[in-house]
């Protein structure tokens, strides 16, 4: 059972070690000469990141959580190997053709076997669990992940039908986006959260979740329309993109309050994990202030037209709230280890590769030029945090079979 379990987490870093090779890559692409075309090597590097990484990261979590049972393993086990299948086909397709035959057709096998697991999930999950508040987010959280495949389905169509310069295409990838980002995976992991003072015995207010799960998901509903500000749209989207916004803040400042972070659960933590959960706080304020900004007219039409604080953000979430609380809680159930050379690392090269991508973007609204060496020291801080990642992942290889769960 414990075997499972590492070997789970230990392919989901490696997918993660991948991914940040690619974006290394990408990085030195800007000062080198190499033959290669950087849109393909993107789609790879996007589509290991959020379904290699993410998604085996936060489906380790699930199974470890609720489907560690033998009973079921075997099951699970043709689940598990059948979405690697459709990671290495994206893998190689991907870099070799972009966007053709064989990626989208493992893409989309890719799909279908996270509809298997939601299944799985949802039927084979023991019953004394299903009224618990860390199962209701949980399995919220893989609904939205069904509703994102609304967007890949129908990129397929508009390919073909209006093509990939029509504002449909990105409102599509922004729609998966946008529910992948904010509903599936931030809502799971407010569900880990949950579960961690549910295993604890921690008190949890039922009224308190109630009112904190119905606004948190009204506002992720609504918020969709904050992905589509940079088409102009009438009055209405940004008013109730941006009711959404506040709505997010509202429901992370209640469940705070409802799960009382200092006074329950800094106890129980390390002196490093208690890092890791104050920075996952402190960069989810920022995130949910950053999608309140975005609601006024002025500031969507200037983060429309530059590109750099769409990326900037996309990777404050990804790198940020996301990886770091995904580090957090295999850390905190030690199904991995987080050294803390890696960990002051990590957060080393993901400061500094947020402020140049800012910065960029910054620069550029202001119609100046970028420092003279401004993408070597980008390539060198990506790099950083490659080798950040690479020490992570060779430290937990080392640690296998160590430590107990």
């Amino acid at each position: 059972m414990k075997k499972v379990l590492y070997k789970q987490a230990h392919i989901a870093i490696l997918y993660l070690f991948i991914a940040a090779g690619l974006g290394a890559f990408l990085r030195v692409l800007f000062v080198t000469e190499i033959a290669i075309t950087y849109r393909y090597i993107v789609h790879a590097h996007s589509h290991i990141a959020l379904l290699g990484w993410v998604y085996l990261g936060m489906t380790t979590l699930i199974y470890h959580l609720y489907l560690n049972n033998k009973l079921i393993q075997k099951k699970y086990k043709q689940i598990f190997w059948a979405t690697q299948i459709t990671l290495i086909g994206m893998l190689i397709s991907f870099p070799i053709q972009g966007y053709a035959l064989f990626s989208i057709i493992f893409s989309t096998l890719f799909l279908i076997v996270s509809y298997v697991f939601t299944w799985f999930f949802i039927t084979r999950t023991p019953k004394e669990y299903k009224e618990q508040f860390s199962y209701k987010c949980i399995k919220m959280g893989l609904y939205y992940m069904v509703l994102s495949s609304i967007g890949p389905w129908a990129l397929g169509i508009i390919m073909t039908t209006l093509g990939s310069t029509s504002i449909w295409y990105r409102l599509a990838i922004y729609f998966y986006l946008h529910f992948q980002y904010n509903g599936w995976i931030i809502l799971g992991l407010i569900g880990v959260l949950f579960a961690v003072y549910e295993r604890a015995g921690l008190s949890i207010h039922k009224t308190s979740f109630t009112s904190f799960f119905r606004l948190l998901n009204l506002g992720i509903i609504t918020t969709v329309l904050l992905s589509t500000l940079w088409t102009n749209p009438p009055a209405i989207c940004y008013f109730i993109g941006g009711t959404g916004a506040i709505l997010q803040i509202i429901a992370l400042f209640k469940l705070i309050v409802t799960l009382k972070l200092k006074q329950q659960l800094k106890s129980r933590l390390t002196k490093l994990q208690w890092q890791m959960l104050i920075s996952i706080g402190a960069l989810i304020w920022v995130k949910f202030i950053l999608q309140v900004i975005s609601a006024i007219p002025f500031m969507a039409e200037i983060i429309a037209s530059t590109l750099d604080f769409t990326i900037g953000y996309l990777h404050w979430t990804f790198l940020g709230v996301i990886s770091i609380g995904l580090f957090f809680f295999l850390e905190y159930f030690k199904i991995l280890k987080m050294p803390k050379w890696g960990w002051h690392s990590y957060v080393l090269g993901f400061v500094f590769t947020e402020l140049l991508i800012f910065y960029k973007g910054s620069i550029q609204l202001a119609a100046l030029p970028l420092f003279e060496s401004y993408y070597e020291i980008l390539a060198i801080v990506s790099v950083i945090l490659f080798l950040s990642i690479a020490y992570i992942f060779g430290y937990n290889l080392k640690q296998k079979g160590i430590r107990n769960i």
